[in-house]
């Protein structure tokens, strides 16, 4: 057991031109303890990085996901994990055993057996999505006229959004995840405008329900209208962003092992290989702790670096090698424990159906650019690509 603090590293910030996951994480996983940090906003914070460190923490009751505790680190550009006062239902930062009546509410409409029903309507709207891509002529900005469509389409109708508001749902999600091209006072903007939608959309559906998540999930009274706002809201970013960023990734990733095109063991080794949630799953200690032989504070914040579990040679052979052979389906790209997420069944059939259909389509598809001068997202919490420029 580790007591003393060490001397504090500097904080792994990604680089334009270097690799990711940064270098750095695989001196992090060969040093004893863990790794002591300043976040960019000067507060100290605890970085792990071994596979099953990371295990531990995002496990361990004593280990909290309230961003309103003392010491919950924020490493974003934007205002960090909303409180429960801030939005209500915003379910990733309430501790159990307040969070299991979330989590029981909304898991049987993530089940396998409810995305089998929805691959119908996946399909369809990747198909559409493809016609669209190709009427643009023979090239296009993938990510934002495909890579973000998808899913904020997909999400949209699961939840019962009038076919005539999807643009606006779209174009006000695309403002907010895109931190490229937006300025926080916009994104503000567009995050005040969603929450006004959704409360109306969710009054709409009190009187009239459909066929709908946000109807089931009123039927079942078990989340208040004001909780199902921020539920909602919840849906929407973590399915939207993430799924696109993984998109985006595995088309870059497949056009350059084309070998692996048609293959769905693709798409878990994709999640691993490129873990965009990286420095999402962030925590604070509620009493003091060990992990991996290292004493933490009641009070210090903890990052589990999800790349750097997912990149450790204890867990995986060669785990910088883009290998769908492996066996990787025990990676911690979702997270792990009570907080994994709830929408990963959604995002393997998005992934699965949006390469075989746009690997089929459109067989001659290529990266429009210096791959290694693509503009990836080195500022954001969430890693991906802001553009990618293909031809075909």
């Amino acid at each position: 057991m580790t007591l003393s603090e060490p001397e504090a590293t500097e904080f792994p910030v990604r680089l334009p031109g270097e690799s990711f996951p940064p270098l750095q994480y695989a001196d992090f996983r060969e040093q004893p303890g863990l790794i002591r940090s300043t976040l960019p906003t000067g507060s100290p914070v605890w970085l792990v990085s071994r596979y099953e460190d990371v295990r531990t923490v995002l496990t361990d009751r004593r280990i909290s996901s309230d961003p309103a505790r003392e010491g919950f680190p924020n490493v974003a550009r934007t205002g960090g994990v909303p409180t429960r006062d801030q939005i209500p239902g915003w379910f990733v930062g309430i501790d159990p055993p307040e969070h299991d009546r979330f989590r029981k509410a909304l898991i049987p409409e993530f089940s396998v057996r409810r995305i089998r029903q929805w691959r119908p309507l996946i399909q369809e709207t990747v198909d559409r999505c493809v016609d669209h891509l190709l009427s643009l002529g023979d090239s296009a900005d993938l990510v934002s006229e495909f890579a973000l469509p998808v899913p904020s389409l997909v999400i949209s109708t699961m939840l019962g959004v009038p076919f005539v508001d999807r643009e606006f749902f779209e174009s006000r999600t695309k403002t907010l995840v895109n931190l490229k091209t937006t300025t926080e006072d916009e994104r503000g903007v567009a995050v005040q405008e969603l929450l006004r939608y959704i409360g109306r959309l969710i009054k709409v559906k009190q009187r009239r329900a459909g066929d709908d998540l946000i109807s089931r999930l009123l039927e079942s009274a078990v989340l208040s209208p004001e909780e199902l706002t921020g539920v909602v809201m919840l849906l929407l970013i973590a399915g939207h962003e993430t799924t696109a960023n993984n998109i985006a990734l595995g088309v870059v990733t497949l056009l350059s092992n084309p070998q692996w095109i048609g293959d769905d063991r693709a798409v878990d080794e994709l999640l691993r290989y490129h873990s965009v949630a990286d420095l999402v799953a962030l925590r604070v200690a509620v009493e003091d702790v060990e992990i991996g032989g290292q004493v933490v504070r009641a009070g210090e914040g903890i990052i589990p670096l999800i790349a750097g579990a997912n990149h450790d040679l204890n867990s995986f052979d060669r785990p910088d090698e883009f290998d769908p052979g492996r066996a990787a389906r025990h990676h911690v790209a979702f997270g792990y424990g009570v907080h994994q997420c709830l929408g990963q069944n959604l995002v393997r059939a998005e992934m699965e159906i949006v390469y075989q259909t746009l690997f089929r389509r459109v067989p001659t598809l290529a990266v429009d650019a210096d791959v290694t001068a693509l503009p990836f997202k080195y500022d954001g919490t969430l890693f991906g690509l802001h553009e990618l420029p293909v031809r075909w």
